[in-house]
């Protein structure tokens, strides 16, 4: 995140405001999603993890365009 310089204010923003669009129940070691937010009208990515007692930020990035359709939906 930081070599991407997404900011706390980003990382709040998305925890607040986001939807989970992908969930992977399966991973391991812990269930995973994708949340899809938006900062100042510009869409982020962040993978985060769920703990028995907390939640873990994987990784936070912008979704490529090219990839993914309204940000929500992969692109085939």
């Amino acid at each position: 995140m930081f070599q991407r310089n997404i900011t706390t204010e980003i990382i709040k923003s998305i925890v607040i405001n986001g939807e989970i669009i992908e969930e992977y129940p399966l991973d391991i070691p812990y269930p995973s999603a994708l949340i899809l937010g938006f900062c100042k009208e510009e869409p982020f990515h962040m993978v985060v993890a769920q703990c028995k007692d907390h939640t873990i930020v994987i990784t936070v990035y912008q979704p490529d365009e090219a990839k993914w359709i309204n940000y929500r939906q992969r692109k085939e």
